[in-house]
């Protein structure tokens, strides 16, 4: 068996595998695949309108708030978030937590002035600031919930009466949050939804429609809402199989039940971490991811054989990213509690032979 810790694309439940490869050859007993079928259709359509719904109850969103799915990743969304709410002479607020927000920072300031209001960049994104102000004219705070790369999350999202903008690529849907608290949510789905190349938006539609720049057609969210998604060709097949991941996040209990499942496995492996005395964490313990546990070895030496022993337990994916070595365990829903204890037994085995 293999034991997928990759950080994305990563994994997804198996039953969401199985009905998108049937439905590749034939789709609700069409003799069409979901490849070819057309986006203008009934067949889609149907598609697209329970995938926005699914959205719209597992985040119990109010009806000021509309669920978008559009194409690219996170990495569009750091411009076109801007783009539509900063004017060039207005501010935004950005939190400096790791790579991923920093991008957003250098991309917003195309558009509008930037205030980086915290950062943790001294120490290598390490922690998560919580000692910071923002402006009361910024147009919008902007977090990044996780840090992939670093293995930090927000446990408690910053209260604010500006409006809140949230990058939640790598948490989306992992626990329980009031999401009509944010203006604007984006995440690229090949976390913990669904293949690359396309992006869930939930925006709070009264935030919209107040920069005096000329936005794009194809930027302007707008315009998305108005077509329902469909303001051009989508991604077909990457939201189906979003779909299929919404299916059985609602069927097995929703946000509630993963963030219990995350906390169990996360607790596991952390504890795992600071029992062995070969391996130290990396995050400061209160701002320890649940998504993405991130740990080197305290003898450097031993981490391409510990590496090369992990594979031949079938583990995959938990080399850390070069920006902060060692290695990273990306434990994202569809991951069974099973490989968390595969990963510890192998830790502590490596410990024993090797300690």
């Amino acid at each position: 068996m293999v034991h997928n810790f990759n950080a994305g694309p990563s994994i997804l439940p198996k039953v969401v595998f199985e009905e998108a490869s049937k439905s590749v050859l034939n789709y609700n007993n069409t003799g069409l695949s979901i490849l070819e079928i057309g986006h203008r259709t009934a067949l889609f359509q149907d598609v697209m309108d329970e995938a926005r719904a699914l959205v719209r109850e597992l985040m119990q969103l109010d009806d000021e708030h509309e669920v978008l799915f559009l194409h690219g990743g996170a990495s569009t969304q750091f411009m076109q978030v801007p783009m539509n709410l900063l004017d060039d002479k207005e501010t935004a607020a950005y939190t400096d937590t790791g790579v991923w927000s920093t991008k957003a920072i250098k991309e917003a300031k195309l558009f509008g002035r930037v205030e980086t209001v915290c950062s943790s960049r001294e120490t290598n994104f390490n922690y998560i600031p919580k000692d910071f102000a923002v402006p009361n004219d910024a147009k919008y705070l902007h977090i990044t919930t996780n840090n992939t790369i670093y293995g930090t999350q927000w446990q408690q999202i910053p209260v604010t009466s500006n409006s809140l903008v949230a990058d939640m690529s790598s948490d989306i849907f992992s626990r329980v949050l009031n999401f009509n608290s944010f203006s604007l949510i984006y995440a690229g789905a090949q976390k913990n939804m669904g293949p690359a190349g396309v992006n869930l938006v939930v925006v709070n539609k009264n935030i919209l429609g107040k920069v005096k720049r000329t936005i794009p057609t194809i930027l302007d969210y707008r315009n998305h809402i108005k077509e329902g998604s469909m303001l051009n060709t989508p991604p077909v097949f990457a939201i189906y199989v979003c779909l299929l991941t919404l299916r059985w996040l609602k069927a097995n209990g929703g946000p509630a039940a993963m963030e219990k499942r995350n906390e169990k496995k996360a607790t596991l492996l952390y504890d795992a971490i600071d029992a062995n005395p070969l391996f130290t964490g990396t995050a400061q313990a209160e701002d320890r991811s649940r998504m993405n546990v991130c740990f080197v070895m305290n003898n450097k030496s031993q981490e391409e054989t510990f590496l090369n022993y992990t594979k031949e337990n079938g583990i995959v994916g938990i080399k850390g990213h070069r920006l902060v070595g060692g290695f990273r365990a990306s434990l994202y829903n569809a991951l069974p509690l099973s490989s968390v204890e595969v990963l510890v037994q192998v830790m502590k085995e490596f410990a024993q032979k090797n300690g």
